[in-house]
């Protein structure tokens, strides 16, 4: 599914124009970005959290040469997904 598909779906279910709805879909993602960009942790309940991770400076090779270089330390968007998601993801998955 990409965006323009999700943007259907959302027209469909509120009965609202896909321009309508691809401009609520937009705010929501700049919000989402906005918030995790200062910061911030943005929790939905029954979805999850959004926020901003360190990851430290580390050592890794460069595959051409083999030779050691260091990645630098960086701060990374991460999603988790809440209990209630991960329930109705693996409810259907099992055999």
């Amino acid at each position: 599914m990409n965006r323009m598909d999700l943007v259907e779906k959302i027209a469909e279910k509120n009965a609202i124009s896909k321009a309508e709805a691809n401009r609520i879909l937009g705010t929501v993602i700049e919000e989402v970005m906005a918030a995790v960009k200062a910061g911030e942790s943005l929790t939905l309940v029954g979805f999850g959290t959004f926020k901003l991770q360190d990851r430290p400076e580390r050592t890794g090779r460069n595959p051409a040469t083999g030779d050691a270089i260091t990645i630098p330390a960086a701060k990374v968007p991460k999603f988790v997904p809440s209990s209630a998601f991960k329930a109705a993801v693996n409810c259907c998955c099992k055999k």
